[in-house]
């Protein structure tokens, strides 16, 4: 990138900073501008989502709620275990998952556009780094959710370009986010060292202020790309109107004693000489923050009083870099920071942010004009909605989607989904199946057959020669009768499928499980199961299957070899958790069982309601005590 500081004028480069303090020009500027505020997008664009496994999760999200209206039912309650880090396929089951099946059951995939995480959710999805690494921030990978869920793939390695970056397009020329042009979530969190830095932030978000400086803080090395970025910022927010904000210090001190900071983007946050925790600078309400670091987002555990970042042998949560959750203390109101590096290519570009935001965009919409990728290590801390400077409403079409009556999933969403199903077309069959789907998510199994039984009526299916719409037809048939407790009907869809492909492994394990569970039938589910595992040995749910099957057979040594492995890895799981319990009950080993058993009463107090719960109980305590 070609320097822009010859378009600065000589003035601020020779001095190193420029600052015109707060005048009365600037109070009618800030009138003209508050008289034209307006609503965009409202709560009701918003999915909040706790972690009821830590503390304060919940009462942001209610604070949240109150302050920005958001429809009390679009909360999300998650209970994920607590730490910066989770695994991928915890990502998957405890965070991704039960964030889609509510976009799913409620049918609002396109009214949500943003996505905000309390307290607690876990930042960062551990992997390996590096350009073609797994790990990733959380955030930015549940900003990839509205894709997945349409059925674009999406490889967790390496990242991915965001749509919605806007360093190709004018500012004038970008619009309001909607999911008309945008198969993706703005993901923001609410967090901060503690409760109350978090629930500052929604109070600041809710009253910003519109007067204020700009903090451009360079170092003096003018070749970096860095400074690059910062002298365009401020090049573009002057030409925009904002000169008598900005403050653009070129110089080896840091910019200190500005009080009423709306902006600031720094190289380091702060000069790592000084090892304090942050910079001397008074933030007003609505201030957004952006700095050159690698890792400033990978906790929000607050370090001890006497920690110094930058200073060696001084690290915390493995780093002695700098931290977000300091300038959410010093009063920032939005701040980007990483869970990791993301290189040069990857961060948060000040040129395009500040500008976006002074221009009327709100945080959400600024911060993610501003990044490059998706998939990859960035955190922005703040309330989307905050806007200090909006000068018009979103048109309300762009929310307010219609539902399509043909898949009876909101219309954009719709559009999307069939056009992921390359070999269908715009064929009646593509749309019953996708009907089938949405109902099925609704949890109306019963409607999610009929349509599927419509569809499969309308074209050939004959058993050996399957199509793939039927094939897929099938396994959704197979789950409805599944839900809805018709076993044997479940099993003629399985056979159907193992008839077409020997080693469909979802159908041999499906088909096994229910003959050996629920239809009394263990040997002719063993061959099944003993298949399914030989094609899948590292599968948990599938060797529960067959480690149950064992059990049931008797052979309840085979069955624990089986089981404990799965235990380790799925103990979250009611099922493996209540099966574990069967058979360690059977062997013996009764405080283990007692264990497994309260474990699978926590995590599915209706599991009490079975006979082999009352029959293990007995065993466990004779004495009748629960």
């Amino acid at each position: 990138m070609s320097s822009l500081s010859d378009q600065i004028p000589r003035a601020i480069r020779a001095t190193g900073w420029l600052f015109q303090r707060i005048s009365a020009a600037l109070c009618v500027a800030a009138a003209i501008l508050a008289s034209g505020v307006a609503e965009a997008q409202t709560g009701r664009n918003v999915l909040l989502v706790a972690n009821t496994g830590s503390e304060g999760s919940l009462a942001i999200a209610e604070r949240y709620i109150n302050v920005r209206h958001v429809p009390s039912d679009q909360l999300v309650q998650l209970k994920v275990a607590p730490g910066d880090q989770i695994s991928r396929p915890d990502f998957e089951r405890y965070i991704e998952k039960p964030i889609a099946a509510w976009l799913a059951k409620t049918s609002k995939q396109d009214q949500i556009l943003y996505i905000v995480l309390t307290r607690g959710i876990p930042l960062r999805i551990a992997g390996p780094s590096g350009a073609n690494g797994t790990a990733a921030s959380v955030d930015s990978e549940l900003a990839l959710l509205y894709r997945r869920m349409t059925g674009v793939p999406v490889p967790p390695n390496g990242p991915l370009a965001n749509p919605y970056f806007g360093a190709d397009v004018p500012l004038d020329q970008v619009k309001p986010f909607s999911h008309a042009t945008h198969d993706i979530y703005l993901v923001t969190r609410l967090d901060g060292f503690t409760v109350e830095d978090a629930l500052a932030l929604i109070d600041r978000g809710a009253a910003p202020q519109q007067e204020g400086a700009i903090v451009l803080d360079a170092p003096s090395q003018a070749s970096d790309l860095r400074t690059q970025w910062l002298e365009t910022t401020a090049s573009r927010l002057m030409s925009n109107g904002s000169k008598h904000r900005v403050i653009l210090d070129a110089t080896p001190r840091s910019v200190e004693d500005v009080s009423g900071v709306l902006g600031y983007a720094s190289w380091a946050l702060i000069d790592p000489a000084g090892g304090v925790r942050g910079p001397n600078l008074q933030f007003a309400p609505g201030a957004i923050a952006s700095t050159f670091l690698s890792n400033d987002a990978r906790t929000f555990t607050e370090p001890p009083a006497e920690w110094k970042p930058g200073q060696a042998g001084w690290q915390h949560a493995g780093s002695s870099q700098p931290l977000i959750g300091d300038l959410v203390r010093h009063g920032v109101t939005g701040v980007s920071g990483q869970v990791t590096e993301p290189t040069f290519g990857g961060a948060v570009r000040p040129d395009l942010l500040f500008p976006a935001y002074f221009a009327g965009f709100n945080l959400a919409e600024s911060f993610y004009l501003a990044i490059p990728y998706l998939s990859w290590q960035t955190v922005i801390v703040g309330d989307p909605l905050c806007a200090p400077f909006r000068t018009a409403a979103q048109a309300l079409a762009d929310t307010e989607i219609p539902i399509d009556p043909a898949t009876e999933l909101p219309a954009l969403f719709s559009r999307r989904r069939l056009a992921a199903l390359p070999g269908y077309g715009d064929s009646p069959a593509l749309k019953l199946m996708v009907r089938a789907e949405s109902r099925s998510a609704r949890g109306d199994s019963a409607g999610a057959a009929q349509a599927l039984t419509e569809m499969l009526s309308g074209g050939p299916s004959a058993e050996g020669n399957v199509s793939r719409g039927s094939a897929e037809a099938w396994r959704m048939l197979a789950d409805a009768h599944q839900r809805e407790g018709r076993y044997s009907e479940a099993n003629d869809f399985y056979r159907r499928l193992i008839a077409d492909n020997r080693n469909d492994i979802f159908a041999l394990n499906n088909l096994a499980y229910n003959l050996a569970t629920y239809l009394n039938e263990p040997h002719e589910a063993l061959p099944l199961a003993t298949r399914a595992a030989s094609l899948a040995p590292d599968h948990p749910f599938i060797m529960h299957t067959l480690g149950w099957i064992q059990h049931l057979l008797g052979n309840n040594a085979d069955a624990l070899r089986l089981l404990e492995p799965v235990l380790a890895a799925r103990g979250g799981d009611a099922e493996v958790q209540f099966h574990a319990a069967v058979v360690y009950t059977a062997v013996g080993r009764l405080e283990e069982a007692a264990e497994a058993l309260r474990m699978a009463r926590k995590l599915n107090p209706g599991i009490e309601r079975r006979d082999e719960f009352s029959e293990a109980l007995r065993r466990i305590k004779p004495d009748g005590s629960r």
